[in-house]
């Protein structure tokens, strides 16, 4: 919304409060209204991704494949003939005219994909435990595929109709002095807390690129508050053998979660991104100042209404849906499958996370963990994957420790194989050095907390 339009009295009509109330809902809805399944608890989107993988998830594999492939062609193209109907158009250039470094974390992407789908090469490539935990009919690409699939195209229900501007207006009160972040941001948080780390990723990736948050305010978010989704605790928590102890689990796991966020955003790397915004662009996002005569409800409500009313167009909800969906399939996927990859190929075949996490053992022992040298060697291998953690605790017999490893995995956030390569392959400005120091940063921060609920619960 532009400035100028933010002091107008808006009418209020049925038609257009029904024009923000009904996509905004149902945007609550498919996004974070948690439903019973099983033992835990899941998200609409989820479901309906989990009934496509279900029906179609043998066939997925290959279609990944195929996409990182156009992905890959359509980057050389780009690179060495520079066609005009990809320079010319807005969306082909931002997806295919990459630089140099990323065309080739791209190849490696293709490459990998087809060695690992046709199990050609060296099997330390393609095997379970490396490309095959990412493409595979269980992968994480195979989950990726749906998941992109349906919130790419509902994704538009929360950003497009004025939910964010409501929440943008009554919470930056709460977010701007604790984590130095716009109102809107909240809503990330919810999304990845009942959803998945992904969904937030995505919120965060879009909203920077149209100029709703600054680049620091876009790490900031991307890299703190795309938090595990409860799902995916409760998966952790039972890899560990401790699936009764899930609420002080999930307790430790959001107050050192909580802590860190309020730390992060003011050490670097964090506190010295930019506060400017994606190419050069005005900031859109006007919901720290409220003009004189409005409640912050009111004028939320007001500004929701604005932009619900720009948004009445379906053709044009389904177009920016599709184009959500392309971007992640095409974009991300060959980054996670590059980066995942030769992560896990690293802690699978080398001793680098065993030397790595060796500074750990005097910090375990000191806060008296039990079976420190074998509990040091997971502190930091959750930066390639984020259930590798959990499958190194299998050997440990102290539950404290074990209750420990699980806690701190998922409070560490930036795994490559997922978030991590979801954030390299977004616009969202931070780096693999940057992930690097935060993931380090996170696992400092939280380690102390974790350990003494450990010992209260233990």
């Amino acid at each position: 919304m532009d400035n100028g339009q933010s002091n107008v009295k808006v009418k209020v009509s049925t038609g257009n409060v029904l024009l923000f109330l009904l996509p905004s809902l149902l945007g609550i809805f498919l996004f974070m209204t948690p439903i019973p399944q099983g033992e835990g608890v899941t998200i609409p989107i989820a479901l309906l991704s989990g009934f496509l993988q279900d029906h179609i998830g043998q066939f997925i594999p290959a279609i990944m494949t195929g996409l990182i492939i156009i992905t890959v062609l359509g980057s050389f193209i780009a690179k060495l003939f520079k066609p005009d109907f990809i320079m010319n158009n807005a969306f082909l250039n931002n997806l295919f005219a990459v630089n140099l470094i990323w065309l080739i974390i791209r190849l490696f992407g293709g490459i990998f994909a087809v060695m690992t789908l046709f199990k050609i090469g060296p099997e330390m490539v393609w095997g379970p435990a490396t490309g095959g935990t990412l493409l595979s009919v269980d992968g994480l690409l195979t989950i990726l595929f749906s998941v992109f699939l349906f919130a790419g195209l509902f994704l538009p229900l929360l950003l497009n109709f004025g939910l964010l501007e409501l929440l943008g207006a009554v919470l930056t009160k709460v977010m701007r002095p604790l984590f130095g972040l716009p109102g809107r941001s909240s809503i990330d948080a919810l999304a990845s807390w009942l959803g998945d780390g992904t969904i937030g990723v995505l919120l965060t990736s879009k909203q920077y690129e149209e100029g709703y948050y600054t680049k620091k305010e876009a790490a900031i978010i991307g890299t703190t508050f795309s938090v595990v989704s409860i799902t995916f605790s409760l998966v952790v928590i039972a890899e560990v053998g401790l699936g009764n102890y899930f609420l002080p689990f999930y307790g430790a796991v959001v107050l050192s979660g909580v802590i860190a966020a309020l730390i992060m955003p003011r050490i670097p790397p964090l506190s010295r991104k930019p506060n400017t915004y994606y190419n050069g662009q005005e900031g859109q996002d006007t919901m720290d100042v409220i003009p004189e005569g409005y409640s912050r409800i009111g004028y939320g409500f007001e500004q929701a209404l604005v932009q619900a009313r720009k948004n009445n167009d379906v053709a044009k909800f389904f177009k920016d849906g599709f184009k959500n969906v392309l971007d992640m399939w095409l974009g991300v996927a060959p980054i996670v499958m590059a980066i995942g990859t030769t992560a896990l190929i690293i802690a699978e075949n080398t001793p680098v996370f065993s030397w790595i996490g060796m500074p750990f053992i005097p910090i375990l022992e000191l806060l008296q963990v039990p079976e420190a040298n074998a509990a040091s060697e997971s502190i930091l291998v959750g930066f390639a994957d984020m259930f590798l953690p959990a499958l190194f605790a299998e050997g440990i017999q102290s539950e404290l420790t074990r209750f420990v490893i699980a806690s701190v995995s998922v409070t560490q956030l930036i795994y490559l194989s997922e978030v991590g390569g979801l954030l390299l392959g977004s616009k969202i400005p931070v780096s693999f050095k940057d992930l690097a120091i935060i993931f380090l940063e996170r696992t400092i921060i939280t380690l102390p907390i974790i350990v003494l609920i450990g010992h209260l619960v233990f």
